[in-house]
């Protein structure tokens, strides 16, 4: 005779079940809110989204922000909104070259602003792409991710623990396991920067704060970098190559801009430490930077080039703190502004 099971006995269960989940869940954000964590909007592949189709609804005629992290978390979009009247729409990505979005700009007739874009030299010409996801995201969202993403935000200002690198399988991963023989155990990137719903970037605190972790960001950094004495001549010459495609792709996409009324300026922060040594060994300034300006044929702004814009600091080698991104955005501002009218004098002449 075949059983049932009524909704009723069913019921204590599921309490149960709601109860523990919310145990868990409020014993796991009150560690990590002891652990120094605040809470913050996801950087994910949906708010880049929901941050480029805002040049689709009406707002391409905006200073846009393209690159990877130093011009992501180096550019404090309130600051420059003071300075110019005007808030940035902000999509840099993290550990991506920015010349896809150049491209997927170039062929949007929507957009017709100005375009700043942020050069590091590991991302921009070798074309390598960490959150080349969002790209996809942005084309192809679904009405199920869209939704979610919707979901998402509702929650996100209030959670500290609802962060990637908080999620209990990273923590997992990067417990100290014992080494296995002929495993590279990679050590992840931690938590750098607390983001706003619109994108704006400002560095964790703590990488700030505390010495042992800006060490192992550091070391997350350096992990993959090989000495260039090491590639054999088939590498470096893929490597010359592959600089070279890249290079001609941001051209291309320049001019396609520059044809269409948008001013293009390319921005090379400041950089420190092991990236000090490392960029100009693999990434030549005469054979990158001035050939990219050279070929574009547009405003370039290297931070070596300027004295205000040098001597900031960088805790982990590579990004500003936040109050020293505020004060590098103001100059930065500026300096663009100041460079742009010496062109123009130039070329009234």
């Amino acid at each position: 005779m075949p059983s049932s099971i009524s909704s009723s006995s069913l019921r204590p269960a599921a309490i149960i079940g709601l109860i523990v989940a919310i145990v868990l869940m409020s014993g796991w954000e009150v560690y990590w809110r002891n652990d120094g964590s605040v809470p913050g909007y996801r950087n994910s592949e949906g708010l880049w989204a929901m941050e480029r189709r805002r040049i689709d609804d009406g707002e391409g005629d905006k200073t846009v922000i393209v690159g990877s992290s130093r011009i992501f978390f180096d550019t404090q979009l309130e600051i420059w909104e003071q300075e110019s009247g005007e808030r940035p729409i902000q999509l840099a990505l993290e550990g991506t070259s920015p010349v896809t979005a150049m491209e997927d700009l170039a062929d949007d007739p929507d957009f017709t602003g100005s375009l700043l874009v942020g050069v590091a030299p590991e991302m921009m010409y070798t074309g390598f792409e960490f959150r080349g996801g969002a790209f996809t995201r942005y084309k192809e969202e679904g009405p199920a991710q869209w939704l979610g993403q919707q979901i998402s935000l509702l929650v996100e200002p209030y959670l500290a623990f609802y962060q990637t690198d908080y999620s209990l399988f990273t923590v997992i991963k990067r417990q100290p396991w014992p080494a296995r023989e002929g495993v590279f155990a990679d050590e992840d990137v931690r938590r750098l920067a607390i983001y706003a719903k619109d994108r704006n970037a400002r560095m964790y605190s703590k990488v700030e704060t505390e010495e042992p972790y800006a060490e192992i960001v550091k070391r997350g950094w350096a992990q993959y970098h090989r000495p260039i004495e090491e590639l054999t001549e088939e590498e470096i010459a893929e490597n010359l190559e592959n600089l070279e495609k890249q290079i001609g792709r941001a051209v291309a996409a320049t001019e396609k801009l520059n044809a269409r009324g948008v001013d293009v300026t390319f921005i090379r922060n400041p950089a420190e430490g092991f990236y000090a040594m490392s960029e100009p060994m693999y990434f030549p300034r005469a054979e990158t930077w001035d050939v990219l300006i050279e070929k574009t044929g547009s405003l370039g702004i290297h931070w070596m080039d300027h004295e205000e814009l040098q001597g900031y600091w960088l805790p982990e080698w590579s990004h500003m703190t936040g109050i020293e991104a505020d004060r590098y955005t103001k100059t930065l501002y500026h300096v663009i502004q100041r460079e742009r009218a010496k062109r123009e004098n130039e070329r009234g002449e």
